[in-house]
């Protein structure tokens, strides 16, 4: 049975404070925590009045850049946070741990913490976001950005010193050539993944903790927790990774064997600019660490050669070692970057986005997770990864997330009957309508079938290249062309890749039409009932290229009777690594693909004949989703998917940037292996 909970919308429109709100998202949005809640004793309100109510602690104490000697001789730098009693004493209790490894120094955690400080800073922000009301206008996105401040994800992102007044200690260590961290960064590797379990293992050893661990932490911080779970040290009792990944090559770094010429780009800059960055208290001190200064020497521009040379070598003959690295399956870097979560033995709550940069992995990972439903929580937002908690902490939807951590760690690590392995165990702000709960995903009552891409004009989309039909038969002999373009660049999957920073123009982010004038649309008839699409989708092209490669994006949308196209989830593939892994792919009772696994490696590089059929099986991101009666479903097309990705340099050469084709072929039918809850007329 789902229960279905309603969304609040603010009451209020103050336009005069974006400049304020602006200062306070920029670089990341995260959430402050609500006020109080009235006091409850049952029920989750109770989790929301444990964590915003009086703690046992009165403040906490901070030791700066505490020494860890890692096993190869390498000293990664830590924060050690500690509560403290009314009379100003460091608590010597030995207390529970929490655990964050971050690429992006510590310097940042304490700017956060330093602002989350300043007395009236929370409530003037919480009442900023609360006031904005931006439904109906054409940034609309930014409204829904801004209410990401109540979702909690400050206090993961940076220090929850509530958590840590309740009895917590909490340590944030810069990973490995980050930071104040001497070495060279290992972005995620064996070592890394080493490091990691030694700093779990040395803070359950130190005599203020009682040797219970749980992990904390957004993003990459997220990553290296489920890699801990998976060869999880005796210590480590949960985890609660916010916005995590666990195919990053599919993810991120080449979504569908194209380069992330957004994302990887300015997160590459963020984290070596940042590792750059000093310790001037040490200068100041006499302590400086020479070491650290020799390592960034060494690796100023940690990954750089292999993003050049991405963007730059023409042949696949010509890929240097570095480049190769990310193109193998046996490579350091791609086996540090693919996650193993069938291998997870440790509570997790996972916290992701439908539009989030790895919402690929999200439900894949709770669904590969081997504990019961309970010990594994997924908890889904309608959200970006600027935005993690966007529509959690308000009236009729889920807590905060800063709420839901502290209730897991406390029932984890202390033992507390609070009923939080109760909850959900599948969360999921539904696209097209409002927050579900569920006991798995894809949701219960889903059917996988076959709609047909049919050339015949739907009638919904007459400025595109073609207007073509869904149809649940099999359609007549068609070809249709369509060639690489720029409208993607006002396209969801824009915004997608940019973490969200173009999701505050509507007229981009919620409304696919324009990226749509250079793309094949087909379209479905109204749907009469509330139709449900729950799961991973994928669909079969009959392709033809006029070069050696081509380049595929596909996304799938929701119609609304005034013709607005919003863009549910997407997929893309570069034609050459078209190859599939059948061990690794996953199939509907219908013998379709429901997850295809395309390789997505030099050693599978097939390239294609010109003017020869090429069959694509394409994957698209999980998603849950409900089409409202009068609502159409469509699927777009287009030859590239320019700026979130763009195919590797030598692999674009072949594709020539020349038109590319899709033979609408009856005895090779084209079509989306679509899970829902009843047929698409």
């Amino acid at each position: 049975m789902l229960s279905r909970w309603g969304i609040r919308v603010g009451a209020m429109r103050r336009a005069g404070v974006f400049a304020c709100v602006m200062l306070l998202v920029a670089g990341g949005v995260w959430g402050l925590r609500a006020a109080s809640a009235s006091p409850v004793t049952t029920g989750v309100g109770a989790w929301t009045a444990t964590a915003d109510g009086p703690q046992r602690y009165t403040a906490v104490h901070v030791d700066w850049d505490v020494p860890i000697r890692m096993s190869d001789g390498i000293v990664l730098k830590a924060n050690i946070y500690r509560p403290m009693d009314a009379a100003g004493h460091i608590v010597s209790d030995p207390l529970p741990t929490i655990v964050n490894l971050t690429p992006y120094t510590k310097l940042v955690t304490n700017l956060i913490d330093s602002a989350m400080a300043i007395p009236k800073l929370q409530p003037l922000a919480l009442e900023l976001a609360r006031s904005i009301d931006l439904t109906g206008t054409p940034i609309s996105g930014f409204g829904d950005l801004v209410h990401a401040i109540n979702g909690g994800a400050i206090s993961i992102f940076g220090v929850d010193r509530n958590l840590i007044r309740s009895g917590y200690t909490m340590v944030v260590a810069d990973v490995r050539g980050t930071g104040f961290s001497q070495g060279d960064w290992q972005t995620l590797c064996a070592r890394e993944q080493l490091d990691t379990r030694e700093v779990i293992d040395w803070a359950a050893g130190q005599p203020w903790s009682d040797g219970k661990v749980g992990m904390s932490g957004m993003s990459y911080s997220g990553i290296n927790q489920l890699q801990a779970a998976e060869n999880a040290p005796a210590p480590l009792k949960a985890i609660f990774p916010v916005e995590p990944g666990s195919d990053l090559v599919r993810d991120v770094v080449a979504p569908g064997g194209g380069l992330g010429t957004t994302f990887m780009p300015l997160w590459l800059s963020l984290v070596n600019v940042l590792k750059l960055v000093p310790d001037v208290r040490s200068m100041l001190t006499g302590t400086f660490d020479w070491k650290w200064l020799a390592d960034r020497v060494a690796d100023p521009l940690t990954m750089f050669d292999a993003l050049l040379a991405a963007l730059t070598v023409p042949t696949v003959d010509a890929v240097p070692p570095t480049l190769a690295t990310l193109l193998r399956s046996d490579s350091p870097f791609r086996e540090g970057v693919t996650g193993h979560p069938e291998r997870i033995t440790v509570p997790a709550f996972v916290y992701d986005g439908w539009h989030d940069i790895f919402a690929n992995s999200a439900a894949n990972i709770y669904n590969a997770i081997p504990l019961p439903a309970g010990d594994k929580q997924l908890l889904m937002g309608d959200t970006y990864h600027m935005s993690p908690g966007s529509g959690t902490g308000m009236p009729g939807g889920p807590p905060r997330l800063d709420v839901l951590q502290r209730a897991w760690f406390d029932h984890w690590l202390k033992g507390v009957d609070n009923g939080i392995t109760s909850y959900g165990p599948v969360t999921m702000r539904q696209q097209g309508g409002g927050w579900v709960t569920s006991t798995r995903f894809p949701e219960p009552g889903i059917e996988y079938r076959r709609v047909y891409l049919s050339a015949a004009p739907s009638g919904t989309a007459s400025g595109t290249i073609h207007d073509g039909s869904l149809t649940p038969t099999v359609p007549g002999r068609d070809r249709l062309t369509i060639a690489p373009g720029l409208t993607n660049i006002c396209s969801r999957d824009a915004a997608q890749g940019s973490m969200g920073i173009t999701a505050v123009l509507d007229v981009c982010a919620k409304d696919n039409r324009v990226a749509e004038t250079n793309g094949l649309t087909f379209t479905s008839p109204p749907v009469t009932t509330s139709t449900v699409i729950s799961g991973p989708i994928s669909i079969h092209l009959n392709t033809v290229q006029d070069a050696l490669d081509g380049y595929w994006d596909v996304t799938v949308d929701d119609v609304a009777p005034d013709g607005t196209s919003t863009v549910l989830t997407t997929g893309q593939l570069t034609a050459s690594l078209r190859a599939v892994d059948q061990s690794k792919s996953l199939r509907s009772p219908n013998g379709d693909y429901t997850q295809p696994y395309n390789d997505l490696t030099l050693a599978t590089l097939r390239p294609a004949i010109p003017g020869q059929p090429t069959p694509l099986d394409i994957a698209i991101i999980p998603t849950d989703a409900v089409l409202q009666p009068a609502h159409r479903l469509r699927i777009d097309i287009f030859a590239g998917n320019f700026p979130k990705s763009l195919a590797l340099r030598p692999l674009l050469n072949n594709t020539q940037l020349a038109p590319q084709h899709l033979d609408l072929d009856p005895t090779s039918p084209s079509f989306v292996n679509l899970p829902t809850t009843t047929p698409i007329p």
